[in-house]
């Protein structure tokens, strides 16, 4: 065997993997979480997933599928018990959290704001993991108060920027919640149940503006939905999950039919 021609061809074919995985936002292979009692199953239990660049993907599935869990695990806060998850093409590890972190925005359930804050302090803690201790004391720098106050202003929020949010509805709390992290220049953003909560008109709002980030920025939005209509009219792609794992993997259209076929009408959203 020429050991220059299979030199040759391994740094071709490491090259073209190399390639790949950097058109990928979020590629998940063989992911597995600890076992969980009560389940009597890891809540991930294999799953294998990747999604592009620019992509808007709707993570579905009964209660207790792993939603949430596969998305708090693409940014390193679920520990893995076996398998791995890059973030454009860099391994989520302990040692790389930091920069993996720094290209995804992170929706939390409810929001996550502080309510006895402004909708502009709210969204200036954004910053705060790129400030030093030190620095923080002395207030923000004048540069991230303007990207603030523009976020907000895009978001439809610019008269509201220094009301507290608890003054707000849900929608607009939201609203709040998408400029926090915005305000961190993310590649990629991820929602968990974003419009929880909300009503139907503070649903849709919601649902559109990550569409705008989607399809005028070319962002990366990953998010967990219950609503199937919704899914369908503004995702790209929906990703089922039952039981742990992918149970289908396409396209949106006849999405309600396709999600009984594979989940069924058992147990509860």
């Amino acid at each position: 065997m020429d050991i220059n021609k299979l030199t040759t061809y391994d740094l071709r074919f490491s090259l073209t993997i190399d390639f790949l995985m950097s058109q990928l936002a979020i590629a998940c292979n063989d992911v597995e979480t600890a076992y969980h009692p009560s389940l009597k199953r890891p809540i991930l239990n294999g799953i294998d997933c990747q999604i592009q660049q620019g992509e808007f993907v709707a993570l579905l599935g009964l209660n207790g599928a792993g939603k949430s869990t596969l998305l708090r695990a693409f940014v390193g806060l679920i520990p893995l018990h076996r398998g791995k998850i890059h973030i454009n093409g860099m391994a989520v590890t302990k040692r790389s959290l930091v920069q993996t972190r720094h290209h995804v925005g992170m929706l939390f359930q409810g929001g996550g704001l502080i309510r006895q804050l402004s909708a502009m302090d709210n969204v200036l803690c954004g910053r705060l993991g790129e400030l030093s201790a030190w620095r923080t004391l002395w207030g923000f720098p004048k540069r991230d108060s303007h990207l603030a106050l523009e976020l907000l202003t895009q978001l439809g929020l610019q008269d509201l920027a220094y009301q507290k949010t608890s003054q707000l509805s849900g929608g607009q709390q939201q609203r709040v919640a998408i400029a926090r992290c915005l305000i961190q220049s993310p590649q990629i953003l991820l929602a968990d149940e974003p419009i929880t909560g909300l009503d139907a008109i503070a649903s849709q709002q919601v649902m559109q503006t990550l569409s705008n980030l989607h399809s005028q920025q070319g962002m990366t939005i990953v998010t967990v939905l219950h609503d199937l209509n919704l899914a369908a009219a503004y995702a790209e792609r929906a990703i089922v999950l039952d039981a742990g794992r992918v149970v289908y993997d396409g396209s949106c259209e006849n999405l309600p039919t396709q999600f009984s076929q594979v989940v069924g009408t058992r147990g509860e959203w």
